[in-house]
């Protein structure tokens, strides 16, 4: 854990947010008294709901495979 000052956190920060990212955990201080503390963010993947397309899935007709027509008509 690093403990820096306002001014040292106004001053760095560019480093200290690398730091953070590298996993440090830094706690900003005004006039000896801890006021914050910078930690890396942790981004949450959504969550999958369980039968959420429940009942949007059509099924296959009967007669998926049967032969086409003769386009050559239509031509």
């Amino acid at each position: 854990m690093i403990n820096v000052n306002v001014h040292e956190a106004k001053t760095h920060l560019s480093r200290l947010l690398k730091q953070v990212e590298e996993g440090e955990e830094v706690v900003i201080s005004n006039r000896g008294e801890p006021v914050a503390r910078l930690v890396a963010f942790k981004r949450q993947e959504p969550r999958r709901r369980v039968g959420f397309g429940k009942g949007t899935v059509t099924f296959i007709a009967d007669d998926f495979d049967a032969p086409l027509e003769d386009f050559a008509d239509y031509m």
